[in-house]
């Protein structure tokens, strides 16, 4: 190939790179290197972290890891680490007090199910998957202070959410100073090309480029994404939360989630969580964000994109079928699981969390108290009546329900 055409396969690239992000920092430096690298026919090394601090990956991690996936379609080699050091350290990005520390048994637990996850989104047998535990419980404590005297306090100030702790005199530990120079460490490891992350980890892919300065490598391009906003209309996407959807959570539960997205938010959802595909949404919610369109059909058009992407057409279909049938024409759906109870009769909270239709008894009573549940077709308002003996379907909002049978 020769330099004419390399340098247009170079701006090609580019321009798939800088779709959906915010700052792409080190352009002109990529540039140079991607060039090099398609003469010698060799790929850039794209990492992309996340730390296991709790079981589920949800549905505004998919923003990055589609951008990883772009990558690998361009015949890079996608890196995704799992922060399995780094979890146990705690990342306070965006935290206005220290996060509470996880144990090596927990992290564990976590970090075995993202594999799973990821595979949703990424053929994983593709990709590099590591961990940094691998590295960093092997550093010896003379290279680790080597690493941490590559910064200063002063510029750790510099970050937004310790300035605000700092000068509302909330105290910041020492541990936390540490979670910037692991991440960045990381990259001196992995010897990263390029480092992807949201809007809120900037300070973490920036301190990625000095230290590996500082370890003699060539800086890595740090790409910024938006973070996706949750189910609410308004704060980011989290489980604690509560406004987020599980790339796990099955079909029908993920559809009925993206229809209760508020109308407002339906334009910017399909623009961060399109990568390049889903056109001709995009061009209809694009309209819609101008006045122009029905937000009922393109919000179940969005829904359906999105469960297609994480469970397939079939399982798709069948979502907006069970959406029309129990939520707006508010019949029952075809299949409701049955859950055997054998232990005589009991009182509905205790068959609500024994359902898997509440967590634990306190949430199952303020679900009673919110009049979110129906027994036999009939609003249940005392969480300590008694459930006789027999068959019943219990449903809780509008797409969840369980068969119950109780016997002696």
């Amino acid at each position: 190939m020769g330099d004419a055409r390399i340098q247009v396969e170079v701006e090609r690239q580019l321009a798939v790179m800088r779709e959906g992000a915010v700052d792409f920092y080190g352009e002109s430096e990529l540039a140079r290197r991607l060039f090099t690298r398609i003469k010698e026919g060799r790929p850039l090394r794209v990492k992309l972290g996340a730390d296991p601090s709790s079981p589920d990956l949800h549905l505004g991690h998919s923003v990055v890891l589609m951008k990883l996936r772009r990558f690998l379609e361009l015949g890079h080699t996608p890196i995704f680490l799992i922060g399995d050091f780094t979890a146990r350290i705690g990342d306070p990005s965006g935290r206005n007090k220290a996060r509470p520390a996880l144990t090596a048994e927990q992290v564990a637990q976590n970090a075995r199910t993202y594999v799973d996850q990821v595979a949703r989104l990424i053929d994983v047998s593709k990709i590099e998957l590591r961990f940094n535990g691998e590295w960093m419980d092997a550093m010896k404590s003379t290279d680790f202070v080597r690493l941490c005297s590559q910064g200063t306090v002063a510029r750790m100030l510099e970050r937004e959410d310790f300035a605000k702790r700092h000068a509302g005199e909330v105290p910041i530990f020492v541990h936390e100073f540490l979670y910037p120079f692991v991440q960045a460490y990381d990259s001196v490891v992995l010897e990263a090309d390029v480092e992807l992350g949201g809007t809120d980890q900037t300070f973490n892919l920036l301190m990625g480029r000095e230290i590996q300065k500082a370890y003699g490598q060539e800086p890595q391009a740090v790409i910024t994404h938006p973070l996706l906003v949750g189910l609410d209309g308004k704060d980011k996407m989290s489980k604690s939360l509560g406004n987020s959807i599980g790339l796990l959570d099955d079909p029908a539960n993920m559809y009925g989630k993206v229809m209760s997205l508020p109308d407002a938010a339906m334009a910017t959802w399909t623009r961060l969580l399109s990568s390049g595909q889903w056109g001709e949404l995009v061009d209809a919610m694009e309209r819609f964000a101008r006045g122009d369109g029905e937000p009922m059909v393109l919000k179940h058009d969005l829904a359906y994109c999105v469960v297609e992407r994480l469970h397939g057409s079939t399982n798709a279909d069948e979502a907006r079928d069970h959406f029309r049938r129990v939520v707006q024409r508010k019949e029952q759906p075809k299949e409701i699981p049955l859950v055997e109870l054998a232990s005589g009769e009991k009182r509905l909270l205790e068959v609500l969390v024994d359902a898997g239709l509440a967590p634990s008894r306190a949430e199952a009573r303020r679900l009673v108290e919110q009049g979110a549940v129906t027994l036999d077709g009939a609003r249940a308002m005392d969480g300590g009546m008694m459930i006789v003996l027999g068959e019943h379907v219990l449903q809780v909002g509008k797409r969840r329900f369980a068969r119950v049978r109780i016997s002696g």
